[in-house]
């Protein structure tokens, strides 16, 4: 699209964020965005979005998405900078060790195996259902095994789901306005609906810990964090810290994978060929029996085909940093409250990065044709020392989904002519995908 007309995003409210996405955002490396009061900078070139996201003073995260996200995980390491991010990431980190994915690799296949049963009666009767619902509810349920060793069932599931659905719509639906009229650093409160929604999750994370106390001997997520101290204080986290660190989990544990999933599912219910090399491969590797740990890590174009749809549909849309100071990025002077937009879309579909950007191919990433990649132009986890602390986590809890889904079922997507991404929280889709499964 050319450069979208702010009379048009205002009469419209457009809260799509990939509507400010011009055609140069696919083939330049630096576009300014220039018409804001702000000032926006998309960067596409992975030597500078490298030295974005490690210069943490000079390039600190943006103000629009902390506020937008500190009324549910508060002071927590996802909004923190500095000292006091570089002490919280230590802490956490040992969460999510070799021992830990070992011991979570079980809470995953115990949500799959509910999930599956779940699956088997909807193929059964032939049954319609949302696909964006359905990988929302499986990924919860997985998170919360793995932090709190219990299911998410019943009216709290239910619970839980709505309020992320409503936080997610109306937090991910950046306000347009807002971005394009505002001066940096202004102030700003989200509305009442969003503040409630992030109190009564808090509360069920709360409700959640303490449980969980009860149960000292249980080996789990929340368990590291509870052992966790700072390395020079000795000061372990506070309940309300707690709070804020388990609710980053279940956020980015939640919210990111069940994204990614719906557009796995959805991709291969019109690539059917995929699936099949996905079923030939985990019989191969499998057979009949369960999906193992060690499975998962020898299922190359299972990895390879959730790799790609992490290129195409990366789940985190923008990494927006600020400019701190007066700086200099390639030949551009930046004044200081500059917004950077760091697009992990507009560079895994750039044409100057990737060989046919639009082009869904699993096979660019054989390590054959590794070298004709970009370094630096690949980064659905982000980069640089904030790199996602749980994407080993995302990667075998997704192996182990998608070999165990597609080894059981057909995908078809009803009315697949409606099905656009839209940029929100995270990459979902404009309207909720309705799909039906087929037993194998």
């Amino acid at each position: 699209a050319p450069v979208p007309s702010l009379l048009r995003l205002m009469w419209r409210r457009e809260k799509d964020l990939l509507s400010l996405l011009p055609d140069l955002a696919y083939r330049e490396m630096i576009t300014p965005l220039g018409y804001t009061r702000r000032g926006i900078l998309l960067v596409n070139d992975p030597a500078w979005v490298g030295r974005i996201l490690t210069d943490h003073d000079t390039f600190p995260k943006n103000d629009l998405f902390v506020e937008a996200l500190e009324d549910l995980v508060g002071n927590s390491m996802f909004v923190t900078s500095g000292d006091t991010w570089r002490r919280q990431r230590k802490m956490v980190d040992p969460a999510f060790s070799h021992m830990r994915i070992n011991r979570a690799f079980e809470f995953m296949a115990a949500a799959v195996d509910d999930y599956e049963t779940r699956m088997a009666v909807q193929a059964a009767g032939k049954e319609r259902f949302s696909l964006d619902a359905a990988m929302s509810h499986l990924t919860a349920d997985v998170i919360t095994r793995t932090i709190f060793s219990v299911p998410l069932e019943g009216q709290t599931s239910h619970d839980v789901f709505e309020d992320f659905m409503r936080f997610e719509r109306q937090v991910g639906s950046i306000d347009i306005k807002r971005l394009l009229w505002d001066k940096p650093w202004s102030p700003h409160q989200q509305p009442e609906p969003v503040r409630q929604a992030c109190a009564r999750i808090r509360m069920h994370l709360g409700a959640m810990l303490d449980a969980r106390l009860q149960h000292p001997d249980y080996d789990d997520i929340a368990g590291a964090i509870l052992e966790a101290r700072d390395a020079d204080t000795g000061q372990p986290f506070d309940r309300e810290g707690l709070i804020d660190q388990l609710g980053v989990f279940f956020l980015a544990g939640h919210e990111t994978t069940a994204s990614s999933l719906t557009w796995a599912f959805y991709l291969l219910s019109q690539r059917p060929e995929f699936a099949e090399r996905i079923r030939a491969e985990v019989a191969e590797v499998v057979g009949d029996g369960p999906v193992l740990l060690e499975h998962t890590k020898r299922l190359p174009f299972v990895r390879n085909f959730f790799r790609e749809v992490l290129r195409l549909y990366p789940p985190i849309t923008f990494l927006p940093r600020v400019a701190g100071k007066d700086t200099v990025i390639g030949d551009r002077n930046v004044p200081r409250g500059t917004m950077l937009m760091i697009a992990p879309w507009s560079m895994h579909r750039h044409v100057k990065l990737w060989e046919q950007p639009d082009r869904f191919d699993p096979d660019r990433f054989l390590p054959e044709n590794e070298s004709r990649h970009v370094p630096g132009s690949y980064l659905p986890f982000g980069s640089g020392p904030r790199i996602c602390v749980g994407a080993a986590f995302a990667t075998i809890e997704t192996a182990l989904i998608i070999a165990r889904l597609v080894r059981r079922f057909d995908f078809e997507t009803l009315q697949p002519e409606t099905v656009r991404p839209y940029a929100r929280l995270t990459t979902r889709p404009a309207v909720e995908i309705m799909m039906r499964v087929r037993a194998r």
